[in-house]
């Protein structure tokens, strides 16, 4: 692979496998390129709520808007420039409230091929 810059309107945004809610997602990095880590956008819908156990290490870096995680351990609130790291094995719910959210993400391993599983 070689040094690549992506934006927001590069990303082909499809709704997240598996779930009900207005969750987006658009890889830019995966598997079929390649490299050992997935990188790409992820848009959250106002009001939504996604439990799920996570299935790879997830780092997720707020861009717009505002979301909660909340585990076991508690609850961690994230707006514009804060970074959330979910790590594999852990039952999360993810929410937004007001205007939603757009996150960047990039998980380990491919969380498409962890998926299938």
């Amino acid at each position: 692979m070689k040094v690549q810059k992506f934006s927001v309107s590069d990303a082909k945004m499809v709704k997240s496998p598996g779930q009900d809610a207005e969750i987006y997602v658009g890889n830019l990095v995966d598997e079929r390129n390649g490299g050992p880590v997935t990188i790409g956008y992820g848009r959250y819908a106002p009001g939504q709520s996604l439990t799920e156990t996570m299935e790879v290490d997830d780092t997720m870096i707020i861009l717009e808007g505002r979301l909660t995680v909340s585990t076991s351990d508690g609850t961690v609130t994230a707006g514009p420039g804060d970074i959330v790291y979910m790590p594999k094995g852990q039952a999360v719910t993810i929410m937004t409230e007001g205007e939603g959210a757009l996150t960047a993400f990039v998980t380990y391993p491919h969380w498409a091929e962890a998926h299938k599983g």
